[in-house]
């Protein structure tokens, strides 16, 4: 256990924040900026949440390097929004996409864009159970495509682009909720980018969106108020009441971050952490490590122990221990530790110590 009886959270989201941020929102949370405002109780049109929000979108760009003329919105409805609101923005009636499907969320995103127009899969690997992340050439791009749409790392699998995917020129759009801020990623290479907070930028709630100049000149008046995204950024996020504590929460996560590396220093924390575990998972055949070598993902890593009876007893134990949100997805099973941004490396050294201690007890149920 550590601070205040936390445990070693390696759940998928909402996830794990600096403890310094919990701190200083609780802090925050009677008297913000000596306003005599709580932060749950303050107006989005104050001055004080005016400075939040500027604060948010200023640390955005300079961290993730936004190009000037790109525009930053902070909306609600996450990913699973986006995965519409994108496709109505952007398709016009009998265009054209292409997606990339790696896993249960680029499913979910297909599955909406066809309700707006002819979004196609044009490569997929669930019938290898989604182990890998395709190389360039292995798909072909509809030459009439209108963009090429990538969910960046697969929480529930446990695979990651390493490098953008080649879209033939055409415009990418991409979903990066669970690895923003964690791995590199050319922003000025994408005309969408759209990211849920809870993963590596702060609580739930909040979806950080960001749009080049083409995608904004994509939007017609045809799409609906609350959908728009000419509207939100006609009001700079506050067309209607914004997540004023998540975006809050989000400025000082940010704040966090420049004070310690900035995306460089998470990304070179990232790698470190996961050596540590995928190191363990390939030290020894008891564990059984779902996603291909070349596809692993630095954020989510999942895996399966050779004999499956034990995986019970296994998390069982590891919660006693203080090591939570273990379990693997209700889709996949086995077990999966998410090491988002702000999970301690120290958490990923306690959880090793403690998978080699129960290969060393279960040895000989392993086989």
């Amino acid at each position: 256990m550590e601070n205040n009886n936390r445990i070693h959270n390696f759940g998928a989201g909402p996830a794990v924040l600096p403890i310094e941020v919990v701190e200083e929102v609780a802090n925050s949370l009677p008297n913000i900026s000596s306003s005599g405002f709580g932060l749950l109780e303050i107006s989005h049109r104050s001055d004080v949440f005016q400075e939040i929000m500027k604060d948010a979108t200023n640390s955005v760009r300079k961290v993730l390097n936004v190009p000037d003329e790109y525009t930053v919105l902070f909306l609600q409805g996450g990913a699973s929004l986006q995965f519409y609101m994108s496709a109505l923005n952007i398709l016009k009636e009998g265009e054209k996409a292409d997606y990339l499907v790696t896993g249960g969320w680029s499913k979910k995103a297909l599955k909406e864009a066809k309700r707006i127009g002819d979004a196609q899969c044009i490569w997929d690997d669930e019938h290898n159970g989604f182990r890998t992340i395709p190389e360039d050439g292995d798909y072909t791009i509809r030459e009439d495509a209108v963009y090429v749409h990538y969910t960046s790392n697969n929480t529930l699998y446990g695979t990651q682009y390493h490098k953008i995917p080649d879209s033939k020129g055409k415009p990418r759009i991409v979903d990066a909720s669970s690895d923003i801020t964690g791995v590199h990623m050319d922003i000025s290479k994408h005309e969408v980018v759209y990211a849920g907070a809870q993963k590596n930028l702060g609580p739930s709630g909040v979806t950080l969106v960001i749009l080049s100049p083409w995608a904004m000149s994509r939007v017609t008046d045809n799409v609906p108020t609350m959908l728009n995204y000419q509207i939100h950024s006609s009001k700079e996020s506050m067309y209607n009441t914004p997540n004023t504590f998540g975006i809050y929460v989000l400025s000082r996560v940010f704040a966090w971050l420049e004070r310690n590396g900035g995306m460089e220093g998470a990304i070179k924390r990232n790698i470190e952490k996961s050596n540590i575990l995928y190191e363990e998972l390939d030290r020894t055949d008891f564990w059984e490590p779902h996603a291909s070598k070349s596809s692993r993902s630095r954020m989510n890593v999942t895996w399966k122990i050779k004999n499956q009876e034990l995986e019970e007893i296994f998390l069982k134990e590891a919660s006693e221990l203080g090591l939570g949100g273990l379990k693997g997805h209700r889709s996949v099973g086995g077990i999966r530790a998410s090491m988002y941004n702000y999970l301690p490396k120290q958490s990923v050294v306690v959880l090793v110590n403690f998978m080699k201690s129960f290969e060393v007890r279960y040895a000989s149920k392993g086989k």
